[in-house]
């Protein structure tokens, strides 16, 4: 008999599509469609817009927009998570490719598909190491700044749009500079077309619900979901008004002729110089890519109480860029906006994804025409009306009421993605946060215990009524002990062993919060219990974890200890208290 390379249960795991593909019923199907058919409708604006973000054809957008969608269907454990370009996203490719100096268009197409395969085969590279928890590197109030400063940056990017003139820059400072030359050419129809899309996108956002739901009585779900597929409206009422009223005659910028048909298959061709320069982008949007679309994933499955596996989520968002690479597209991930959408609007499965990818490819084949003027302002609303909604600056004042260490690593975060750029922002909110954490736990909270009267419980001395004994020192160390902070421990016991009283005869280290002691840590322990010795004074142990016992166990510190490890700072207490050589009663 010969072997199955895998197992039923192994196969199922790699492709999540046998798990609820062998139990889709027609009640699945209905919901799907109906999901579908509304996220197509959204998707179709949202994929034109962040092309544009990206600095790419339109079409582009709606390339990305097919074939990821159909992969995720295949790989993805999230039964609404709905993949396609998003803006942040669409913000780090045009930044990792505007610094290339790509002289034809093709090339920069070219481009951004390699990133997205760069990125694809990152993500199945982490998916096969299961390494989802690298992007736990990535702390919430960097994630929170970034994308903060990231909304406000691609807001301001946009209004050149609006404005109808020409204007460039890779930060803050440099697009202000460059839109603030361009005011003498300020193109008042599109500047009067622009702001009336803002507009109306801002009034469904802000108003259209609670109308709807007090004069026509919609429920709050289906008010919302109407709202937020509103930018259609837009999108359809301007492309008449500029057909009407020839805009483009006017000096309105529209996306002019896209390319009818299927996507264009294939691997894209770039030297060697330009992937290697495609690298450092490639890590960062996949980690933020991942990160962002994890979290949506997990949101949404824990409100119908399912569950989703981070490590095969890497696997199928790999697939989903690397299918997007070969098929015209860009780097794509999973959309919060788009997957509310898809949750509310009664998704069931990954389906609802591949049939939106129908929808969509329909679209790039019939309705592509049709784009022809539609102007770019109403692109630009769309998206700094999307943006927007990621901004919170209060997350600055949350960090610094909270902590002063989250604070600084949201501001630098801020600070550096607006004034110098995504890639430098988010690279320094990473070494920001380690720098602080490592800086926290060089310096952990050391805390003399005494037992609260009455009770087997210990509590810092300088915060509450405790009972001690002057022949006994209890220290609770509430960190793990490795390299950064051994020597700081070593320092801290023997200065309070030196301001003892003659009558001190014992140390208990109370490691009820130390999860792990590392060499360095170890040698530190052995360097204090000698110099205790040496003292005359005892070393002890109290509460000391199974996984941390097992290390020392395999170490000649407990053989060379001068004191014992005790179950319970209680027992080390009551056995050391009334030790023959302590000659006072306990205070």
């Amino acid at each position: 008999m010969t072997k199955t390379l895998l197992t039923k249960t192994q196969w199922n795991k790699l492709f999540p599509i046998l798990n609820w593909g062998s139990t889709y019923s027609r009640k699945d199907l209905g919901g799907d469609v109906t999901a579908a058919v509304i996220v197509t409708i959204m998707l179709i604006p949202q994929s034109l817009a962040y092309a544009l973000l990206a600095g790419l054809p339109a079409e582009v957008g709606l390339y990305a927009s097919i074939l990821p969608l159909v992969a995720y269907a295949i790989f993805g454990t999230s039964r609404v998570l709905a993949v396609g370009p998003v803006a942040v996203v669409s913000l780090m490719s045009a930044s990792a490719l505007s610094t290339l100096g790509l002289e034809t268009l093709a090339d920069y197409v070219a481009a951004s598909a390699v990133l997205a395969l760069m990125s694809g085969v990152l993500l199945v590279v982490m998916g096969a190491l299961k390494l989802g928890v690298v992007a736990n590197l990535l702390s919430h109030p960097v994630i929170a700044g970034f994308i903060t400063a990231s909304g406000l940056l691609i807001a301001v990017s946009q209004v050149k749009h609006i404005l109808g003139v020409k204007a460039s820059g890779h930060n803050l400072l440099e697009i202000l500079s460059s839109l603030g030359q361009g005011l003498g050419q300020v193109n008042l129809v599109t500047l009067t077309l622009g702001l009336a899309v803002l507009a109306f996108l801002f009034w469904l956002r802000l108003g259209l619900s609670d109308l709807l739901q007090a004069k026509f009585g919609l429920s709050k779900q289906m008010a919302g979901t109407i709202v937020r597929i509103g930018p259609v409206f837009a999108v359809i009422g301007t492309i008449a008004l500029s057909w009407g009223g020839d805009l483009p005659a006017l000096g309105v910028s529209v996306v002019g002729a896209v390319p009818t048909g299927l996507p264009p298959m294939g691997l894209p061709q770039l030297n060697s110089t330009v992937l290697t320069a495609l690298i450092g982008p490639a890590v960062l949007i996949t980690i933020i890519g991942y990160v962002e679309s994890v979290s949506v994933a997990q949101t949404l499955a824990a409100k119908r109480r399912q569950k989703i596996d981070p490590n095969q989520e890497l696997t199928a968002l790999g697939a989903a860029n690397i299918a997007s690479g070969l098929s015209g597209g860009y780097a794509v991930t999973g959309g919060f906006a788009r997957s509310v959408v898809n949750f509310d609007a009664g998704a069931r499965t990954p389906a609802a994804g591949a049939l939106t990818a129908i929808g969509i490819t329909l679209a790039a084949i019939y309705l592509t025409p049709y784009l022809y003027f539609l102007p770019t302002a109403t692109l630009a609303a769309t998206i700094i009306v999307a943006v927007l909604s990621l901004v919170d600056l209060t997350i600055l004042k949350t960090a610094w009421r909270y902590s002063r260490a989250d604070f600084a690593a949201v501001f630098v975060t801020v600070v550096l993605t607006l004034l110098i750029g995504v890639e430098i922002g988010v690279g320094a909110g990473v070494v920001t946060s380690v720098a602080l954490f490592l800086w926290k736990t060089s310096r952990p909270h050391v805390a003399e215990v005494g037992q609260v009267p009455g009770s087997q419980h210990f509590r810092n001395i300088d915060r509450h009524q405790v009972h001690t004994d002057p022949s006994l020192v209890t220290l609770r160390i509430d960190e793990s002990l490795y390299f950064a902070n051994a020597r700081r421990m070593e320092d801290l016991i023997l200065d309070r062993v030196h301001r003892g009283s003659g009558q001190l005869r014992h140390v208990v280290l109370m490691c009820s919060a130390v999860n792990e002691i590392d060499l360095s840590a170890l040698e530190s322990l052995e360097a204090i219990n000698h110099q205790l010795s040496d003292l005359g004074v005892n070393l002890h142990l109290s509460e000391v974890k199974g996984p941390v016992m097992d290390r020392l166990k395999r170490s000649h510190f407990l053989e060379e200890l001068t004191g014992e490890v005790f179950l319970s700072q209680n027992c080390a207490f009551e056995r050391l208290s009334k030790d023959p050589a302590s000659e006072q009663e306990v205070s």
